[in-house]
């Protein structure tokens, strides 16, 4: 009897008594919803697309800002960078970082004081430190999401008592390692992180992409050196598919898979111009997925508008650590008390006195399967830098009904991010001049810009009309500049005084 039963206590003991309520955050870099699951005719993403067929998928969901290192602060704290400190990338001579006491809200802090083991791999990018600090980092070529699960497979697996957090950030789909030499092309195409001659990461079987057959956003050219790139893109996205598989086969087969939520998102869109950089569309929607196994009803869409000052409350909601009254964690850690007798962190680099007590994201747990719930009416959107040359504030306010843009620096050309001016998407169309097409509009158009872009975002998605010089809209751009301001107001943005003197 004793034979018998043995293997079964094993098992048991092995899979039975694992941690519940693990989390898994997959933030990718750079990436669009160009997934099957958001209807993408192209797209080869089974491992994603299997996960939103049993979790939730949201069709509205938006960054606030499409910069890497300030959407990440934002995705960590749960604040507008604008309130958190982050205008712009943390790295070097950009040097922009968080305010100190961040401290009490950041996603790692919260998660480790909720009990948590708190694990990171990838891009990092957003700092201090100590402020979004975790307790174990791994590394791994973040270009490799396979090795990179591997890398982390003991410590989701570990033996403990405590459950998991991990942050899994990939370097994909994000422009880099060169360009493709062996294009016909006179501008060749951006690798987009792929291997040069069809070279394929460990673990990972790379899916190539057929440039005539991918399909071209609104927001760019139909161009050869488009779809050049694009299909770069594609394989990159596939790459990133992959990790998500791996990371899946390692919870099934520790018995933790129907013991953690899974969140997948990306910092924002997709690395060309109309996209990253911008508060178009292009730049701020992302792909969002939920799996919360707990959840009963799954394979849910949603309309909802959600972003991303919500993952942190949300998250945190999902560990039971969230004060629903304060919108802030149950086991708050004032800021000065935490830096209390800690001399580095000087009182000039705290952050404002007033306004980091609270998220101003909102938790999204309990409409997981509601699939006609709705979460915010409107949305809020703030941009500043990206790279520190590239001071361009704008201002954005978007429900169903309507989006505003206001270009506070309109005077000024938009200014090009390093990698976003190189791209052979782009440079054809502006080396045949200002009034060639791109997209919805000139090149002269992209690059300068009118004070106001105000649209009928549900008849016109693709924003191909401003509608603020228009009279018979100008009740309408009243209305939601006056939203504008008083979000605003409510978020503590300093450029508010912008409207009084420029």
């Amino acid at each position: 009897m004793l034979i018998r039963v043995f293997p079964i206590l094993l098992l048991a003991v092995s899979f039975g008594f694992a941690a519940e309520k693990n989390v898994i955050f997959f933030i990718t870099d750079d990436e669009s919803p160009t997934l099957g699951c958001y209807g993408d005719p192209v797209a080869k993403t089974p491992a994603i697309d299997s996960i939103a067929a049993d979790g939730a998928v949201f069709l509205n969901a938006f960054a606030t800002t499409a910069s890497c290192s300030a959407s990440r602060s934002v995705v960590m704290s749960g604040l507008h960078n604008h309130a958190n400190g982050q205008y712009g990338h943390a790295h070097s001579y950009h040097k922009f970082s968080s305010f100190y006491n961040v401290v009490s809200l950041s996603m790692p802090r919260v998660m480790a004081n909720e009990g948590y083991r708190t694990g990171h791999i990838g891009k990092y990018h957003v700092a201090p430190e100590e402020v979004y600090h975790f307790e174990n980092y791994y590394k791994a070529n973040s270009r490799s999401p396979v090795e990179m699960a591997d890398q982390v497979k003991d410590f989701i697996t570990e033996d403990s008592d405590k459950p998991f957090f991990l942050y899994f950030g990939t370097s994909d789909p994000h422009r880099g390692g060169g360009v493709d030499e062996n294009s016909p092309s006179k501008l060749k195409p951006n690798l987009f992180g792929n291997k040069a001659d069809k070279g394929a990461f460990p673990g990972v079987e790379e899916v190539f992409y057929d440039p005539a057959t991918v399909p071209i956003p609104k927001f760019l050219t139909d161009s050869p050196e488009t779809r050049e790139e694009l299909a770069q893109y594609y394989q990159s996205v596939s790459r990133i598919d992959q990790g998500v598989a791996k990371l899946k086969a390692i919870l099934e087969e520790a018995g933790l898979w129907d013991k953690t939520l899974f969140v997948f998102t990306s910092d924002h869109g997709m690395a060309f111009s109309g996209g990253k950089t911008t508060v178009y569309e292009g730049g701020l929607k992302v792909p969002f997925v939920v799996r919360n196994p707990y959840e009963e009803n799954r394979g849910v869409k949603h309309e909802a508008l959600v972003s991303h000052i919500d993952i942190t409350p949300s998250i945190l909601d999902f560990a039971e650590g969230l004060d629903h009254d304060k919108n802030r964690p149950k086991k708050f850690v004032a800021a000065t008390d935490y830096w209390k007798g800690k001399p580095y962190a000087t009182n000039e680099n705290r952050g404002p006195k007033k306004g980091l007590e609270s998220y101003h994201g909102k938790s999204w747990l309990s409409i997981l399967g509601k699939p006609e719930a709705e979460h915010w009416d409107t949305i809020f959107a703030s941009h500043t830098f990206h790279e520190i040359q590239m001071y361009y504030p704008m201002r954005v306010i978007r429900d169903k009904e309507y989006k505003l843009i206001w270009n506070i620096a309109n005077g000024l050309p938009y200014p090009f991010a390093s990698d976003l001016w190189a791209a052979s998407s782009f440079q054809a169309q502006y080396q045949k001049s200002l009034d060639a097409p791109y997209g919805q509009r000139t090149v002269g158009e992209y690059i300068n810009r009118p004070r106001f872009e105000f649209f009928k975002i549900d008849e016109d998605p693709h924003e191909s009309k401003n509608l603020s010089g228009d009279p018979e809209y100008a009740g309408k751009l009243d209305e939601y500049q006056k939203k504008m301001i008083a979000f605003q107001k409510e978020m503590k943005d300093p450029w508010i005084m912008k409207w009084d003197y420029e």
